[in-house]
Protein backbone atom coordinates (compact mmCIF):
# COMPACT_ATOMS: atom_id res chain seq x y z
CA UNK A 1 0.00 0.00 0.00
CA UNK A 2 1.58 3.49 -1.00
CA UNK A 3 2.24 5.93 1.32
CA UNK A 4 -0.55 7.99 -0.34
CA UNK A 5 -2.87 5.89 0.29
CA UNK A 6 -2.20 5.03 3.85
CA UNK A 7 -2.91 8.80 4.50
CA UNK A 8 -6.33 8.74 2.33
CA UNK A 9 -7.55 5.88 4.48
CA UNK A 10 -7.01 7.35 7.60
CA UNK A 11 -8.27 10.43 6.54
CA UNK A 12 -11.58 9.02 5.61
CA UNK A 13 -11.15 6.83 9.00
CA UNK A 14 -11.42 10.13 11.06
CA UNK A 15 -14.37 12.15 8.90
CA UNK A 16 -16.62 8.85 9.66
CA UNK A 17 -15.61 9.20 13.48
CA UNK A 18 -17.89 12.11 14.68
CA UNK A 19 -20.76 10.60 12.32
CA UNK A 20 -20.11 7.59 14.64
CA UNK A 21 -20.26 9.53 17.42
CA UNK A 22 -23.39 11.58 16.61
CA UNK A 23 -24.71 8.08 15.39
CA UNK A 24 -24.09 6.70 19.17
CA UNK A 25 -25.48 10.03 21.03
CA UNK A 26 -28.06 10.36 19.07
CA UNK A 27 -29.76 6.89 20.12
CA UNK A 28 -32.72 6.96 22.66
CA UNK A 29 -33.21 5.16 25.32
CA UNK A 30 -36.12 3.34 25.01
CA UNK A 31 -38.87 2.24 28.04
CA UNK A 32 -38.89 -1.50 28.89
CA UNK A 33 -42.05 -2.66 30.93
CA UNK A 34 -41.10 -5.31 34.27
CA UNK A 35 -38.66 -3.59 36.17
CA UNK A 36 -36.31 -5.57 38.53
CA UNK A 37 -38.15 -8.87 39.33
CA UNK A 38 -35.13 -10.58 41.37
CA UNK A 39 -35.41 -11.17 44.77
CA UNK A 40 -32.59 -8.77 46.96
CA UNK A 41 -31.60 -6.78 43.73
CA UNK A 42 -31.31 -3.74 43.93
CA UNK A 43 -30.62 -1.05 40.34
CA UNK A 44 -30.05 2.44 39.51
CA UNK A 45 -30.34 4.25 36.48
CA UNK A 46 -27.24 6.72 35.14
CA UNK A 47 -28.04 10.48 35.49
CA UNK A 48 -28.81 11.36 31.54
CA UNK A 49 -31.41 8.74 32.17
CA UNK A 50 -33.40 9.89 35.12
CA UNK A 51 -33.48 13.32 33.57
CA UNK A 52 -35.19 11.41 30.66
CA UNK A 53 -38.00 10.55 33.14
CA UNK A 54 -36.26 6.90 32.90
CA UNK A 55 -36.00 4.79 36.26
CA UNK A 56 -35.21 1.05 36.99
CA UNK A 57 -38.94 0.24 35.81
CA UNK A 58 -37.72 1.16 32.86
CA UNK A 59 -36.14 -1.94 32.13
CA UNK A 60 -36.96 -5.46 32.82
CA UNK A 61 -34.73 -7.72 35.25
CA UNK A 62 -35.79 -11.53 35.61
CA UNK A 63 -34.91 -14.61 36.69
CA UNK A 64 -34.68 -17.10 33.36
CA UNK A 65 -33.85 -20.71 33.72
CA UNK A 66 -30.67 -21.24 35.79
CA UNK A 67 -29.54 -17.15 35.49
CA UNK A 68 -31.23 -13.76 34.98
CA UNK A 69 -31.95 -11.76 32.12
CA UNK A 70 -31.99 -8.43 31.89
CA UNK A 71 -33.38 -6.20 28.96
CA UNK A 72 -32.82 -1.95 28.85
CA UNK A 73 -34.00 0.34 28.56
CA UNK A 74 -31.68 2.82 30.25
CA UNK A 75 -28.26 2.49 30.54
CA UNK A 76 -28.42 0.65 34.40
CA UNK A 77 -26.53 -1.00 36.98
CA UNK A 78 -27.68 -3.89 39.13
CA UNK A 79 -26.13 -5.10 42.38
CA UNK A 80 -26.97 -7.47 45.42
CA UNK A 81 -25.95 -5.38 48.54
CA UNK A 82 -25.98 -9.16 50.37
CA UNK A 83 -22.82 -9.69 47.73
CA UNK A 84 -19.93 -8.25 48.85
CA UNK A 85 -16.88 -8.59 47.95
CA UNK A 86 -13.82 -8.72 50.51
CA UNK A 87 -9.64 -8.52 50.29
CA UNK A 88 -8.86 -10.65 47.37
CA UNK A 89 -11.57 -12.57 45.07
CA UNK A 90 -13.35 -12.81 41.96
CA UNK A 91 -16.98 -12.19 40.78
CA UNK A 92 -17.89 -13.49 37.29
CA UNK A 93 -20.66 -13.85 34.97
CA UNK A 94 -21.63 -15.28 31.44
CA UNK A 95 -23.45 -13.08 29.14
CA UNK A 96 -25.06 -13.99 25.98
CA UNK A 97 -26.86 -11.87 23.55
CA UNK A 98 -29.21 -13.74 21.38
CA UNK A 99 -29.16 -11.11 18.85
CA UNK A 100 -26.26 -9.33 18.75
CA UNK A 101 -27.50 -5.42 18.20
CA UNK A 102 -30.89 -6.75 18.25
CA UNK A 103 -31.93 -4.02 20.45
CA UNK A 104 -29.77 -1.06 19.08
CA UNK A 105 -27.63 0.19 15.61
CA UNK A 106 -24.73 0.05 17.47
CA UNK A 107 -23.28 -2.16 19.67
CA UNK A 108 -23.62 -1.69 23.51
CA UNK A 109 -21.47 -3.09 26.12
CA UNK A 110 -22.48 -5.08 29.28
CA UNK A 111 -20.21 -6.48 32.54
CA UNK A 112 -19.30 -7.21 35.97
CA UNK A 113 -19.19 -4.41 38.59
CA UNK A 114 -17.23 -4.64 41.82
CA UNK A 115 -16.31 -2.78 44.71
CA UNK A 116 -19.28 -0.96 44.99
CA UNK A 117 -20.04 1.61 48.04
CA UNK A 118 -22.79 3.97 48.73
CA UNK A 119 -24.31 1.95 46.19
CA UNK A 120 -28.07 3.98 45.05
CA UNK A 121 -26.90 7.46 46.54
CA UNK A 122 -25.38 10.08 44.89
CA UNK A 123 -21.95 9.47 46.37
CA UNK A 124 -21.81 5.92 44.77
CA UNK A 125 -18.36 4.45 43.92
CA UNK A 126 -18.09 1.04 41.76
CA UNK A 127 -16.02 -0.59 39.07
CA UNK A 128 -16.99 -2.05 35.82
CA UNK A 129 -15.12 -3.98 33.18
CA UNK A 130 -17.96 -4.33 30.19
CA UNK A 131 -17.77 -6.05 26.83
CA UNK A 132 -19.15 -5.42 22.92
CA UNK A 133 -20.13 -7.62 20.43
CA UNK A 134 -17.07 -6.13 18.21
CA UNK A 135 -14.33 -7.05 20.31
CA UNK A 136 -14.46 -3.77 21.91
CA UNK A 137 -14.34 -3.65 25.87
CA UNK A 138 -13.86 -0.79 28.27
CA UNK A 139 -13.34 -0.24 32.15
CA UNK A 140 -15.11 2.48 33.51
CA UNK A 141 -16.52 3.32 36.99
CA UNK A 142 -18.62 5.98 39.09
CA UNK A 143 -16.59 7.82 42.10
CA UNK A 144 -19.42 9.33 42.12
CA UNK A 145 -18.65 10.93 38.61
CA UNK A 146 -17.82 8.59 35.72
CA UNK A 147 -14.19 7.89 35.04
CA UNK A 148 -12.49 6.00 32.44
CA UNK A 149 -9.71 3.82 32.87
CA UNK A 150 -8.77 2.49 29.03
CA UNK A 151 -9.59 5.55 27.61
CA UNK A 152 -13.10 6.86 26.19
CA UNK A 153 -13.49 4.37 23.38
CA UNK A 154 -11.93 1.64 25.51
CA UNK A 155 -9.87 -1.04 23.66
CA UNK A 156 -9.87 -3.94 21.14
CA UNK A 157 -8.55 -7.36 22.55
CA UNK A 158 -8.37 -10.85 20.06
CA UNK A 159 -9.99 -12.52 23.79
CA UNK A 160 -13.13 -10.50 23.06
CA UNK A 161 -15.83 -12.34 20.99
CA UNK A 162 -17.41 -11.13 18.03
CA UNK A 163 -20.75 -11.76 16.44
CA UNK A 164 -21.19 -12.65 13.20
CA UNK A 165 -23.26 -10.02 12.02
CA UNK A 166 -26.06 -8.15 13.42
CA UNK A 167 -28.67 -10.93 14.93
CA UNK A 168 -26.37 -13.69 15.75
CA UNK A 169 -25.16 -14.91 18.84
CA UNK A 170 -22.34 -14.02 20.94
CA UNK A 171 -21.78 -15.03 23.96
CA UNK A 172 -18.86 -13.35 26.53
CA UNK A 173 -17.25 -14.43 29.89
CA UNK A 174 -16.21 -11.84 31.81
CA UNK A 175 -14.87 -11.45 35.44
CA UNK A 176 -13.34 -8.77 37.63
CA UNK A 177 -10.78 -9.85 40.17
CA UNK A 178 -8.86 -8.58 42.73
CA UNK A 179 -5.46 -10.41 44.12
CA UNK A 180 -2.65 -8.77 46.04
CA UNK A 181 -2.06 -5.21 44.68
CA UNK A 182 -3.25 -5.93 41.31
CA UNK A 183 -7.45 -5.48 40.09
CA UNK A 184 -7.95 -7.34 36.45
CA UNK A 185 -10.44 -7.66 33.90
CA UNK A 186 -10.51 -11.05 32.27
CA UNK A 187 -12.69 -11.56 29.17
CA UNK A 188 -13.01 -15.42 28.23
CA UNK A 189 -10.19 -16.21 30.29
CA UNK A 190 -7.79 -13.52 29.17
CA UNK A 191 -6.90 -11.14 31.34
CA UNK A 192 -7.42 -7.87 28.82
CA UNK A 193 -6.72 -5.08 31.13
CA UNK A 194 -5.15 -4.55 35.11
CA UNK A 195 -4.67 -1.87 37.63
CA UNK A 196 -3.11 -1.14 40.90
CA UNK A 197 -5.13 -0.28 43.91
CA UNK A 198 -3.14 2.81 43.81
CA UNK A 199 -4.50 3.79 40.36
CA UNK A 200 -8.00 2.80 41.51
CA UNK A 201 -8.54 3.75 45.05
CA UNK A 202 -8.22 7.45 44.58
CA UNK A 203 -9.37 10.65 44.62
CA UNK A 204 -12.51 10.62 42.44
CA UNK A 205 -12.58 6.91 42.08
CA UNK A 206 -13.28 4.07 44.31
CA UNK A 207 -13.48 4.45 47.73
CA UNK A 208 -11.79 0.75 48.29
CA UNK A 209 -11.99 -2.26 46.16
CA UNK A 210 -13.78 -4.34 49.06
CA UNK A 211 -17.76 -3.94 48.30
CA UNK A 212 -20.56 -4.85 46.58
CA UNK A 213 -20.99 -6.69 43.43
CA UNK A 214 -23.19 -7.03 40.42
CA UNK A 215 -23.07 -6.21 36.97
CA UNK A 216 -23.78 -3.35 34.11
CA UNK A 217 -26.36 -2.84 31.48
CA UNK A 218 -25.81 -0.22 28.37
CA UNK A 219 -28.87 1.02 27.41
CA UNK A 220 -31.33 -0.87 24.84
CA UNK A 221 -29.25 -4.20 25.41
CA UNK A 222 -30.60 -7.94 25.96
CA UNK A 223 -28.34 -9.88 27.19
CA UNK A 224 -29.23 -13.58 29.37
CA UNK A 225 -26.55 -13.84 32.54
CA UNK A 226 -25.44 -17.07 34.08
CA UNK A 227 -23.34 -18.40 36.03
CA UNK A 228 -22.78 -15.21 38.45
CA UNK A 229 -21.01 -16.07 41.55
CA UNK A 230 -18.40 -14.79 44.25
CA UNK A 231 -15.28 -16.47 45.09
CA UNK A 232 -11.97 -16.19 45.98
CA UNK A 233 -9.25 -16.22 43.28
Amino acid sequence: MTRTMQVALATAALALLPQLVQAQESEKSMAVKGGIQMKGWMGKVDAKEAKAGLTVDSAKFVGMGPGMHATTGPAITYWNPEMKGKGDYVVKATFSEREYMGLNNHPHPYGIVMAGNDMGTDSESYLYCAAYGNGNFIVRGMGPAPFQMNGPRGGMNDAVHKAEAKGKPVTQEIALQVKGDKVSCIINGTEVASYSKAELVAAGKLKSTDGVVGFRMGHNTDAHIAGFSIGKP
